[in-house]
């Protein structure tokens, strides 16, 4: 295959996912610079993409999906889990279940307070309201002019209030609204969609900008490895592409950077193939270490989702789903009205809560689901059930992602090492008591006919931590496998700048120092917006 340069940016950005999509429009709304967005999958023409419950259609589909898998994890009697990443335009934010969260204050003050200037909640919200248009309007928590908008669901029942109220009466205050002064309470998610469709970042941040001139998107470009300076080791030149069964080179322009926002799994891979990282994973792999940097990969944390499922005796989408005139149905009312189930993303109702009392914050959020199957997917079970998925937010337990081989087309290696921290176990524990506890209120026990998971009515700890590794998935949030902070397992600065490396930057959810406390999607886009701020406050003026 031939390699040639194909052209030349002041700005080259890997990954149209939800930071690069967010970096792609602010850089390029300068006439004067020019910005090149690659990513590795295709446009994001697929009709499932847009529709909200497409999320069935889009993961576990090669066409949309990296189709990651992890190791067999020893904390989960080694089962192997699947980990779907976008992989189109939009990145994951085109197949996730589209619920929009923010997490807690106190996760952004934590940054901060670990020497990460500018990162506090306090410098962060601002972020967050400039990218929002929320369908109730600008108040002091949310925006209104945004690319991204942000609706209230449009698909509500009997038993999703039921599961509120249970919240209630364990304790939990009713919400409106866990994206404002207080995330602690039960209430419906707010998810990324406008009139029921999905909205994606790149639905929100490049459809409006595609056309222009000195932005340039380039769909099925797989970025193999960094360029450097033939004289200059450590600073990057550009990066080189394959695509159409071509290598290409995409070339910075004096004064330029490149920007990685492949995400908690492309950036750390990318990174290594080009000789940055640990030397010990580098030299294994067959690639010749440029730059030591001992935290590429590691500090991989995720959210694992505990999913009790429960026969009740309401109707639910089981009996719809699985019966063909209520399935048309729901169509119908979907086509005409743009409400109904298809309407909803993964989740209905969210709950955040504290499993002890002497906890500030919540440890605990639940994504509430009107059915219940093995994994997502239209194969329903043929009763009607719920699902009440549980998890913790803030895990202790670290794992790594490291490449094995230098091949760009290779998956690396991911080991989440799931409830391996002694604190996630006991927290496990009190999730699935917690929960258990919820179908005993009187709101929602008049709907329990039996638990269907666990299968094996467990009681004790044991037995409880036991279902726990056997009935959990991953609930999709990686973070953190290119650490921002100072110290020496750190990988970037609080300018996103790559520690040691010159003119290379990353913006995805892999800089966040810890995961944050819910939902991944918009934290990330808040990445996309700080970043393009730092960018455009450090450009040279020779740009």
């Amino acid at each position: 295959m031939r390699r040639h340069d194909i052209d030349h940016a002041d700005y080259i950005i890997v990954g149209a996912g939800s930071a690069g999509c967010v970096l792609a429009n602010r850089l390029s709304a300068d006439p004067n610079v020019k910005v090149i967005l690659l990513e590795a999958g295709g446009p994001d023409t697929n009709p499932w993409i847009h529709i909200p419950v497409g999320y069935f259609k889009t993961l576990h589909n090669p066409r949309t999906d990296w189709l990651y898998k992890t190791e067999p994890e020893p904390g989960l009697n080694g089962r192997s889990l699947d980990w779907p990443r976008g992989k189109t335009l939009g990145g994951s934010s085109s197949i996730n279940g589209l619920l929009y969260v923010r997490g807690q204050r106190q996760d952004y003050d934590q940054w901060a307070q670990a020497g990460n200037r500018g990162w506090s909640c306090d410098d962060v919200l601002p972020l967050f309201k400039r990218s929002e248009s929320h369908e109730l309007g600008e108040t002091e928590f949310h925006g209104a002019d945004g690319g991204l908008s942000v609706s209230l669901i449009r698909a509500k029942s009997d038993i999703a209030e039921a599961f509120i109220d249970a919240a209630v009466e364990m304790g939990v205050p009713r919400s409106e609204d866990m994206n404002g002064e207080r995330q602690e309470g039960a209430g419906y998610f707010q998810q990324t969609a406008r009139k029921g469709l999905r909205v994606s970042a790149a639905k929100a941040f490049l459809k409006p900008v595609r056309n222009r001139g000195n932005l340039t998107i380039v769909t099925n470009a797989h970025a193999e490895k960094l360029i450097f300076h033939p004289d200059q080791p450590k600073r990057v030149m550009g990066v080189q592409i394959v695509r159409d069964g071509s290598r290409s080179i995409c070339s910075l322009r004096p004064g330029g950077e490149l920007i990685l926002s492949a995400g908690t799994i492309g950036s750390p891979q990318l990174l290594e193939l080009s000789g940055i990282g640990r030397g010990d994973i580098l030299n294994a792999a067959g690639v010749d270490v440029r730059h030591e940097l001992k935290g590429v990969g590691e500090n991989l944390q995720d959210h694992l989702q505990l999913r009790l499922v429960y026969e009740v005796n309401a109707p639910t989408l089981n009996d719809a789903i699985n019966r063909i005139v209520p399935r048309l149905g729901i169509a119908l009312q979907y086509g005409l009205r743009r409400k109904g189930p298809m309407s909803v993303g993964a989740s209905q109702v969210c709950v955040f809560a504290r499993t002890e009392d002497h906890l500030e914050t919540p440890d605990i959020q639940f994504h509430f689901q009107p059915l219940s199957a093995d994994k997502p997917g239209i194969e329903m079970h043929p009763f009607s059930g719920i699902t009440s998925s549980v998890c913790q937010l803030r895990p202790e337990s670290r794992g790594h992602i490291h490449i094995e081989t230098p091949n760009a087309c290779d998956h690396p290696r991911i080991v989440p090492n799931y409830l391996s921290a002694a604190a996630d176990q006991r927290c496990a524990v009190r999730a699935l008591k917690f929960a258990r506890a919820m179908t005993r209120t009187r709101a929602l026990s008049r709907f329990v006919v039996r638990e269907h998971a666990p299968s094996n009515n467990p009681q004790t700890d044991d037995e409880l931590l036991e279902a726990a590794r056997m009935i959990s998935q991953t609930i999709y949030h990686p973070t953190s496998t290119c650490r921002m902070g100072s110290d020496p397992k750190a990988v970037v600065d609080d300018r996103l700048r790559v520690h040691g490396i010159d003119r290379l930057r990353i913006a995805d959810a892999s800089i966040m120092p810890s995961i944050v406390s819910g939902n991944t999607n918009a934290p990330t886009i808040m990445i996309g917006e700080k970043a393009s701020d730092l960018i455009l406050q450090d450009r040279p003026d020779r740009i």
